[in-house]
C-alpha cells in the first residue's frame, strides 16, 4: 500500500505544509513522493494585458515559467533529500488544476494524494473551494488534505496521527472509508473512534415545566424522549456492529453517538486535538442539487477541522 505518493505543491510555504505528513506515510511505506507543481495560465497571471501578449511572448513566458518551478521542485526535493532517504520524483504540468493533478495521480499509479486545503502562491486562491472541492469528488484514490497554519515547515517533524475520528451514517457507502481509513491507521499504529451522530427528534420541555403543560403535552413529551433513546441506542448498537470485526482484527476501537441537528458541527466539536488527530469521511461526491444533501457535511468538515482530513468519494454500482 501508499508505493507512490502524490503532492501537489504551488510554490509556496503555505502548501509545503502538507510534507510532513507524506514524508511521515512514505518513510513507513517505501513509497516515492512524486511533487506536482501545474503551471499557472498565463492568461490568468496577465489579464490586465492579455491583448498584448503574443504567441512568441506568451511561449517565452510559458517557458520561464517551467523553468522556475522546475528549479523550485528541485529545491524542494533536495531539502527532502538531506533530511530522509525517501525517493523523490518531480513532476511539472499545464492544465486545470484538479484534472491535472487527477491525471498525474492515475499516471504515476499514485495511491494517496496528500496536499493543504488551501496555498498563497500564486494558485492559492483556487485552492480552497474550487479545486479542493472538485478533487474529492473526482479523484480515484484517497486524498489527506493538511489544514495550514503560519509556522514554518519543518521536514523533520514526525506529525501525530495516532487517534481517527471515523463518522458514519449507517449506509455502505459510508462504510467503505474503513478500510481507507484502517488501512492508513495501521501503518501510524492508531485507534479509531466510530462516530454517529443522530438528528433531534424534538424540542423537549425541562423536565420540571413538563406537568405545567397538560397532560396530552406531557405524554408527546415522553414519547419524543422515548424515540430520542430508542434512536441513540440503536446507532449505539450499529457502531458496536461495526466495530466488532475491527476488534477481531487487533484494531482498538471506540464508539461515540452525538445528538446534534448539524452533524457536521458535532463532527467538528469531537474532532479537536489532542482527543483527535485525524477525520476520515465519505464524501458522496455528486455534483449539482443532489450535491447540497449529500456533500454538505463533508464540505462543513472541511472547510473546518483543525485536523487533516481524510476523504475519498464511495463506489457506486
Amino acid at each position: 500500500m501508499y508505493r507512490s505518493i502524490l503532492v501537489p505543491l504551488d510554490g509556496s510555504p503555505f502548501g509545503e505544509q502538507a510534507l510532513p505528513y507524506a514524508l511521515s506515510i512514505a518513510r513507513r511505506t517505501g513509497a516515492t513522493l512524486q511533487l506536482l507543481n501545474v503551471l499557472t495560465p498565463i492568461a490568468s497571471l496577465y489579464a490586465e494585458a492579455p491583448l498584448f501578449i503574443d504567441d512568441h511572448l506568451e511561449q517565452r513566458l510559458h517557458d520561464r515559467q517551467v523553468e522556475s518551478q522546475k528549479k523550485y521542485l528541485d529545491e524542494v526535493a533536495r531539502r527532502i533529500e538531506a533530511v530522509s532517504t525517501v525517493k523523490v520524483a518531480k513532476l511539472v504540468d499545464d492544465g486545470d488544476i484538479a484534472p491535472t493533478i487527477k491525471t498525474q495521480a492515475v499516471r504515476n499509479k499514485a495511491e494517496l494524494i496528500v496536499m493543504t486545503t488551501h496555498g498563497r502562491g500564486a494558485l492559492g486562491r483556487f485552492w480552497l473551494g474550487s479545486v479542493t472541492d472538485e478533487l474529492v469528488r473526482e479523484s480515484p484514490v484517497p486524498v489527506l488534505l493538511v489544514r495550514p497554519t503560519d509556522q514554518a515547515v519543518d521536514l523533520t517533524r514526525e506529525p501525530s496521527l495516532k487517534h481517527f475520528l471515523i463518522p458514519l451514517d449507517g449506509s455502505e457507502l459510508a462504510e467503505q472509508m474503513l478500510p481507507k481509513a484502517t488501512g492508513l491507521g495501521r501503518l501510524l499504529d492508531a485507534d479509531y473512534t466510530l462516530m454517529r451522530v443522530v438528528k433531534t427528534v424534538g424540542t423537549l420541555v425541562p423536565a420540571g415545566e413538563a406537568g405545567t403543560v397538560g397532560f396530552e403535552v406531557e405524554a408527546m413529551i415522553d414519547r419524543i424522549a422515548s424515540l430520542q433513546q430508542q434512536l441513540v441506542r440503536e446507532a449505539r448498537d450499529y457502531l458496536e456492529r461495526t466495530a466488532e470485526p475491527m476488534r477481531e482484527t487487533g484494531l482498538t476501537v471506540g464508539s461515540r453517538v452525538d445528538v446534534a441537528d448539524q452533524p457536521a458541527q458535532a463532527i467538528l466539536e469531537d474532532a479537536a486535538p489532542p482527543q483527535i488527530d485525524l477525520v476520515a469521511l465519505k464524501t458522496h461526491g455528486r455534483r449539482g442539487l443532489s450535491r447540497l444533501f449529500f456533500g454538505s457535511t463533508a464540505d462543513k468538515v472541511i472547510r473546518g477541522a483543525h485536523v487533516p482530513v481524510l476523504v475519498h468519494h464511495p463506489s457506486t454500482p
